[in-house]
């Protein structure tokens, strides 16, 4: 079956308030217009059409080669916008799927059962259709006594016993391309609203005597369109349950759903454990058997497996099979950790990469660094790679010790197996197998302490009012 879709994604959407166009307005870290995108292309669309409008330069930017685009200058209606599409799809054979830029609930199985219930009763069109507790705002599917849909009656347009009727229309449907392109040609705008409807379509074919099915959704809110922030956020709280609900499938462990954060790329392998508290966002990847969270905030990251990530932040990191990270520390972009590391609390680490069995345990600074195998630095140790107008690299070498408070002005190298004395100020190269101290002389003055506690003690005295 050649099946096309055609989206609708010309609207600006005032009632979402922002500058942003509506269908870009993103859910769960996708754009809405991505998340329909997804489905048709998982429904095997062969070819896909956005109809652009309000935004289109940005709505065009988004989408880029994944569609073609036409553009609907003015905002006639829906059956408008679809008749925009006529110079590219017309003459086409096959079915056309169409949906809306901001239904991102909607799935690529539901839009595979709608197609497979059109072809199976050889309809001109069939509508997708949902049974919801409130109708309110929403198209009345009107059906003849043999239970087949008669025509689609808008809010505005309804009669007493219309707006009685919970099957609504989700504004979803397939129809036979050329029938659809020929009934669009007969569409008035004799409406309330002045504007051409894509639902008279079903009421002219009708009258052609072609069938006009219906197929129930299984879930109403798959139809739901976001027209608002409210909207938006019912959206996200909808799609964030769909997606720890299919990472819970496939075998992770999300202690509290409820309390957790998943955008839509993320890939997270089996037995690895989600804590509460926990945000995942971009294009994450996260091993199997990991320990992640209470309040672990990481995107766009690539963790390997038996990981372990408590109370921290990544963004833009790589980390390496069983390194553990955390609590409290940073991983900046460009940071890459290798295998069996430990990032211990209030590190941060940027730019920078840690080779096989590192240490940075605790309240260290880690940028624009190379970092070899096995090398441990202690506590408070720093790279100094910035001197206020560049960045330049600091270079470990394997199995180097660099001890606690040692600062590393960069441009410096630490060469294999060295040894950097804590406390010291490192302003040269380190050669391999060199021990390096750069901090002055201990210098011990006897009874000097007791000197300064009695000059203390006597100007103090000497400051009380009245002496």
């Amino acid at each position: 079956m050649n099946v096309m879709a055609i989206i609708l994604a010309a609207g600006q959407g005032k009632r979402m308030k922002s500058k942003l166009y509506k269908v870009l307005h993103p859910v769960c870290g996708r754009p809405m217009v991505g998340h329909v995108l997804q489905t048709v292309k998982e429904a095997d669309c062969r070819r896909t059409v956005v109809v652009v409008g309000h935004g289109a330069e940005a709505v065009q930017a988004y989408v880029g080669g994944d569609a073609e685009f036409v553009l609907q200058e003015q905002q006639l209606g829906t059956g408008h916008a679809v008749l925009q599409a006529q110079p590219l799809l017309g003459e086409e054979e096959g079915t056309t799927v169409i949906l809306y830029g901001d239904t991102p609930l909607v799935t690529a199985n539901t839009i595979k059962d709608l197609l497979a219930k059109h072809e199976a009763a050889g309809a001109a069109a069939t509508v997708l259709t949902a049974v919801v507790p409130n109708p309110q705002g929403l198209g009345r599917i009107i059906r003849g006594e043999d239970g087949r849909v008669l025509r689609i009656v808008e809010q505005k347009d309804c009669t007493p016993e219309q707006a009685a009727v919970t099957e609504i229309n989700t504004g979803m449907y397939c129809f036979d391309n050329r029938k659809l392109f020929a009934a669009l040609s007969k569409v008035t705008n004799h409406n309330a609203q002045g504007e051409y409807y894509l639902t008279d379509v079903l009421e002219i074919l009708h009258s052609l005597g072609e069938t006009v099915e219906a197929h129930i959704a299984d879930d109403y809110a798959e139809g739901v369109g976001v027209n608002d922030r409210v909207g938006l956020a019912e959206a996200e709280q909808l799609m964030r349950a769909r997606i720890v609900r299919r990472h819970q499938l496939n075998g992770v462990t999300v202690i509290d759903p409820a309390s957790t954060y998943i955008e839509a790329d993320v890939i997270i392998g089996p037995d690895s454990v989600i804590y509460p508290g926990t945000t995942l966002r971009g294009a994450t990847t996260i091993g199997e058997d990991c320990t992640i969270g209470p309040n672990a905030d990481i995107s766009g990251s690539a963790i390997g497996s038996g990981v372990t990530v408590k109370h921290s932040v990544a963004d833009g990191a790589v980390i390496g099979d069983q390194t553990s990270v955390g609590p409290y520390a940073y991983l900046r972009p460009g940071t890459k950790i290798g295998r069996d590391c430990k990032v211990g609390d209030f590190v941060e680490i940027k730019n920078a990469s840690l080779g096989d069995g590192s240490k940075v345990s605790h309240l260290s600074y880690v940028g624009d660094a190379v970092v070899g195998k096995d090398v441990n630095i202690g506590c408070g140790a720093i790279t100094a790679n910035y001197d206020g107008f560049n960045k330049s690299l600091t270079e470990i070498g394997d199995r180097a010790f660099i001890g606690s408070n040692v600062n590393l002005i960069a441009p410096v190298k630490i060469g294999d197996g060295a040894y950097v004395v804590a406390g010291s100020t490192i302003t040269h190269d380190v050669p391999s197998g060199d021990l390096a101290i750069a901090r002055e002389r201990q210098t011990n003055k006897e009874g000097y302490a007791d000197k300064i506690r009695a000059r203390a003690k006597a100007k103090k005295e000497n400051a009380k009012p009245g002496i």
